[in-house]
């Protein structure tokens, strides 16, 4: 497919301030002339980026967490995911963050595709990778962490994002690939 002329779409800033920068979130505000020569502006979390993790147990279930999300105030069943580093490679962010979350490392890796969880307000990515050939030793959560790691079938997790018992966005994409993937239907290049 030809990619398409957006010119017509395209909007370009003109200067940027920042709002917030926090031990976490960093919020600006850019001033930027759009398609037709008007101003606006544009307000929006900038992130470094993450990975989530789609691991698979050798009896066909994937490993979850439970954790605490306090914006929303609840326990949210997710896949294990986390921040990448600056300078880090992704698939060493994704092999410590599992390591990390769930004590376990993978023989094999695939990457799957990323997504952009909030992108009228955040310029966000998360890339997500599959892991198999699992083998469990010690998790190594960071400080002020704290989760529980949980197994499900894909057919039980499946029936929780039907249910809404998961709602979190990087999880049901995630079980959207590996529904495809489990099904044959979509493919992976696995590596060691």
């Amino acid at each position: 497919m030809t990619a398409p002329d957006d010119s017509h779409l395209k909007e370009t800033v003109r200067s940027r301030e920042e709002l917030l920068r926090g031990n976490f979130l960093h919020v600006v505000r850019e001033h930027v002339a759009l398609p037709d020569g008007s101003p606006a502006t544009r307000e929006f979390v900038l992130h470094p980026g993450a990975v989530a993790i789609i691991p698979m147990l050798d009896d066909g279930r994937v490993v979850l967490e439970r954790q605490w999300r306090h914006p929303l105030g609840q326990v949210f069943i997710e896949f294990p995911a986390g921040k990448i580093d600056p300078g880090e490679d992704r698939l060493v962010c994704a092999k410590r963050e599992l390591l990390e979350e769930t004590g376990y490392t993978a023989r094999e890796w695939a990457r799957a595709g990323v997504l952009h969880p909030l992108i009228a307000y955040s310029n966000e990515f998360i890339e997500v990778w599959f892991a198999r050939g699992l083998t469990l030793g010690e998790r190594q959560l960071d400080h002020g962490e704290f989760l529980d790691v949980i197994t499900a079938t894909p057919a039980e997790l499946l029936e929780w994002v039907r249910t809404g018992t998961v709602t979190d966005g990087k999880t049901i994409i995630g079980t959207l690939w590996l529904q495809q993937v489990l099904a044959g239907a979509w493919t992976l290049e696995w590596r060691r």
